[in-house]
Formats: structure tokens, C-alpha cells, sequence
């Protein structure tokens, strides 16, 4: 089973790892109890602390984080929301062999196997791992589930004030299997490009707590938004907390940048968006370690919608910011002045396109964009890829990027 070598390679790897990291196997599974977080020194009773070091091989490339940190690059980096997904065949044969999504993330081995699977087939930059947004609220205790063709739901919605009272934040033990899963995919990766951790920011965990799935009117939050806001602010203030001791847990584990995915601050209106989302946004970049290691860990915040307030993400202490299909780099450039690195911002659809369109539109990302310069530049698609992209046009993608960025670029 390639999973299973993974893991064994992995442990080999690792000087004394199952003295070291304390792995205890339930039957056949390979799921780490919880009592091996005292092993690893990681986290106890919700408290994040220091994890023992851990020798991981140098980065071979390092031009993501560069550009991040708006320092000279040869070229443009490039990595995809999703890449690891099912459009390639090889993650839907082993989504098959987990038997579920949360069977999938929840098991180290396979989050392992298919975060690599993209960096099998394509030059991409950096790595991100494999997991869900919604692993906090799950550990809180809301029974997140995956239903067939319609995605994530929560047996136990947010709704009355009953139900606020009752959240705190969660053990980090409950989420173990992450922080296990990204030490595992950074040593496999063999230095050969940066990982990425992430999580949902604040308000979009909120979202689906609150609807108890995914919305197209956010008729429920909304209603809480305005009628009992001070609600609502208790959950946002515990998802911030949460989310700080998540992020700076995964660093701790290897992750050497990390992603806040606000994919539904954009439905909010001016006002409604600077106090119920970039401000919590904001906390929890605040209480983000910013190095680990000697090395600098960039931060990017991502808004969906986000554009009209550039400004004002860019000050909110990210390194990068991404941008949806809807923005144009440049103009967002000038109004940012640089302050910040960008990332995005291909129309995902365009990878429905015959090859020398997905090659032109390539091609306009990085004029729009512009000389790199002072500012930094990661391409990434405007949002997820679509499950149903031919993996062929990705390979074009990444080709054009590259091969075109590299003859743009002036110091």
C-alpha cells in the first residue's frame, strides 16, 4: 500500500522516530493516539508549546517564500488552491482507498500522499496541506460531516445563545492528526519545495457553524449579525483564539508559511466587513509566531471579494494577499504600494480553455502584475480549482507561468 510506504519511509527517515515521536498504532490504522503529544512536546490541555526540533532537510527552493518577503526572484512562483484534489485521477483512487474525506484527512499517511500528488506531476513551487478549514469547529465538538454532493455539514449547529455559551476553544490534542501530517509531508518533500499550513479565518468558520453547511444567502449569520451581534462576537473571538494556537501549531510542526482563508468575508457589506471579519483577521495575525527555526514564516490572507478593501488587508500585518479573479494585480500594486506581496489571480475557468488561451491568460496575470521589482508576485488560480480541469491544463499553466515569467522578470 503506497500510503504505508510513505509512512515508513518517513519514520526511517526520522533519527529514532519511534522512539522519538512516541507512534502508537491502533490496529492497522497508523492514527497516533492523543497521548503521543506528550512525546512530541506539542500541545497539552488547548496550551500550545514548543515542539521538540525536529532535523528536517534544507529547502531546495525557496522562490515562494521570496517572493512572499518581496525579495528578487528568478521567476514567478506558482502553486494552486486545491491542488491536491479531485481532478487528479490519483487523489480520487486514493480518496477511494480512505473510504471518506475524513477518513482521508484525518489519517497522516494519506494527507501525506495526496499533498505530494501534485508535485508528482507538476514543477509547482510550494506544497499546502491536505485538510479542511473546518477541522476546528469539528473539534469543538460540532460533528462535521461530508455529505455526497452537497459538502461539509455540522450536526450541531451554532444558533441560540445556549449554543455560544457552550463553545470554547479546543484541545489541540482533537487535532493532532494535522500537526502529525504536516511533520510527516515535510519531511517527504526532502527540501524539494515549501509547505504551506492554513485555516479559515474567523468569520468564514463562523459561516458554517452558524448555517450548519454552506449558504448562498447567509440568511442565518446575517440574522445574528444584526439582531445579536454581541452573539456573534463571542464566536468570532473564539474562533480567533482557536485559530491562533491551529496555526502556530502547525508552524511548530514544519509548516514554513501559512494561509488564512477568508472565502466569504466578500459577502459582507462595508462596515460589516472591517468589524466582523478583518478584525478578527487581524487578531489572529497578531498572535501568529512570525519565525520558527531561524526562518521567516510569511502569512497570506485571502478574501474572496476582497478587492474594495485592499488597503486595508494589506494593514492588517500579512506578508501576501491574495486576490480573486475579479481584481487586477496591478491596479491593487499601485493602491498597496507595495507594502505587501500578491498572490493570484487566474479565473479558474480558464483551465476549460484550448491550451494557447490558458497560455495568453497566463500570460496577461503576470503583465498585469507587472516588473517584479520591489513587490512580490505568487500565481495562484483566483480561488479553488474546479474538480472537473483536465490535469493537462494545468501542465500548460505551469509551463507558461515559468517559462514567460522568467523572461519578464528584471531585478
Amino acid at each position: 500500500m503506497e500510503a504505508l510506504r510513505i509512512f515508513r519511509m518517513a519514520e526511517l527517515a526520522i533519527d529514532g522516530a519511534s522512539a522519538v515521536l512516541g507512534f502508537k498504532k491502533r490496529g492497522s490504522s497508523n492514527v497516533l493516539q492523543p497521548e503521543s503529544l506528550l512525546s512530541l512536546g506539542r500541545v497539552k490541555s488547548g496550551k500550545s508549546t514548543e515542539r521538540n526540533a525536529v532535523n528536517f532537510p534544507a529547502l531546495k527552493n525557496d522562490i515562494f517564500l521570496r517572493a512572499l518577503q518581496r525579495e528578487s526572484v528568478p521567476y514567478t512562483p506558482l502553486w494552486m488552491m486545491r491542488q491536491a484534489g479531485r481532478y487528479l485521477p490519483e487523489y480520487n483512487e486514493t480518496r477511494a482507498r480512505a473510504g471518506s474525506f475524513l477518513a482521508l484527512a484525518q489519517n497522516r499517511e494519506y494527507a501525506c500522499e495526496v499533498t505530494l500528488q501534485p508535485l508528482e506531476r507538476y514543477d509547482l513551487d510550494a506544497a499546502i496541506l491536505f485538510s479542511d478549514i473546518l477541522t476546528v469547529p469539528h473539534a469543538m465538538g460540532l460533528g462535521l460531516d461530508f455529505i455526497q454532493g452537497e459538502g461539509p455539514r455540522f450536526a450541531h449547529p451554532v444558533r441560540t445563545e445556549e449554543d455560544v455559551e457552550k463553545l470554547t476553544v479546543p484541545d489541540m490534542a482533537r487535532l493532532q492528526y494535522v500537526f502529525d501530517a504536516v511533520t510527516l509531508i515535510r519531511q517527504e518533500l526532502n527540501g524539494r519545495v515549501p509547505l504551506i499550513g492554513f485555516a479559515g479565518s474567523p468569520w468564514t468558520i463562523a459561516c458554517y457553524m452558524v448555517e450548519g453547511q454552506g449558504s448562498s444567502d447567509y440568511r442565518l449569520i446575517k440574522s445574528m449579525l444584526y439582531s445579536r451581534p454581541d452573539l456573534l462576537h463571542r464566536i468570532l473571538q473564539v474562533n480567533a483564539d482557536s485559530t491562533v494556537q491551529y496555526l502556530n501549531a502547525q508552524i511548530e510542526a514544519g509548516a514554513q508559511a501559512v494561509m488564512i482563508f477568508d472565502s466569504w468575508g466578500g459577502v459582507l457589506a462595508n462596515g460589516a466587513f472591517q468589524e466582523f471579519s478583518l478584525a478578527y483577521t487581524r487578531k489572529v495575525i497578531e498572535g501568529l509566531k512570525r519565525e520558527h527555526g531561524g526562518e521567516r514564516v510569511p502569512v497570506i490572507a485571502f478574501t474572496k471579494g476582497g478587492a474594495l478593501w485592499a488597503e486595508e488587508i494589506a494593514a492588517s500585518g500579512c506578508d501576501a494577499m491574495g486576490l480573486d479573479w475579479t481584481a487586477s494585480l496591478g491596479q491593487v500594486r499601485q493602491r498597496v504600494n507595495d507594502s505587501v506581496a500578491l498572490q493570484g489571480n487566474l479565473d479558474p475557468n480558464v483551465l476549460f480553455a484550448p491550451e494557447a488561451e490558458i497560455r495568453a491568460q497566463a500570460r496577461r496575470v503576470i503583465d498585469d502584475f507587472g516588473p517584479v521589482g520591489k513587490g512580490g508576485h505568487v500565481f495562484n488560480l483566483g480561488h479553488g480549482i474546479s474538480r472537473f480541469t483536465p490535469p493537462e491544463a494545468v501542465l500548460a499553466l505551469v509551463d507558461e507561468v515559468h517559462s514567460y515569467s522568467r523572461r519578464m522578470h528584471t531585478e
